[in-house]
């Protein structure tokens, strides 16, 4: 099996959760794409982003990265490699408390000149607790609803962009 970034940052997980979406856009656009999870999460907005939208355009400046930058309110930048990869940890306690240690990398795999498969794969481990008995059993369920619609809309995005 394929070993990705997060697998560095949160080894022994009790979850390891695959997504993807092929898009017809060079890996630099989808990448380009991608550092604007720094602004927003890119999936219902209403829900993680205190109900105000996700840019539609390109913010300048969100491609440099470091790491340590915040990514999507919850996640720290903790790797990443430029066109390819960017992998985050969960940071805030509050979203630890809520969702358990979570670390995930979105990984971009060109599959031809104007288009590439953007692969993520997030890790969880849960509080042995009951309440990480409840979080074991529905986060995924969850994360495959809300990271559907990011990887769709930054598809979307990338598809229809200038850059």
């Amino acid at each position: 099996m394929a070993t990705y970034p997060c697998d560095a940052f949160l080894p022994d997980a009790d979850h390891a959760l695959f997504r993807c979406v092929d898009i017809n856009a060079p890996a630099p656009v989808v990448f380009r794409w991608l550092c604007q999870l720094r602004a927003a999460p890119y999936s219902y907005d209403w829900i993680d982003n205190g109900g105000r939208p996700s840019p539609r355009t390109l913010t300048p400046g969100l491609e440099h990265l470091d790491r340590g930058q915040t990514v999507m309110s919850i996640f720290a930048l903790v790797d990443f490699e430029p066109d390819r990869q960017m992998t985050v940890v969960i940071r805030k306690q509050a979203a630890v408390r809520a969702f358990g240690q979570v670390a995930g990398s979105y990984v971009v795999a060109p599959v031809a000149d104007h288009a590439c498969r953007l692969v993520v794969k997030l890790l969880a481990r849960y509080p042995h607790t009951l309440y990480g008995a409840f979080l074991r059993a529905l986060l995924p369920w969850g994360d495959v609803v809300m990271m559907r619609k990011q990887l769709l809309t930054l598809k979307r995005l990338a598809e229809t962009s200038r850059s």
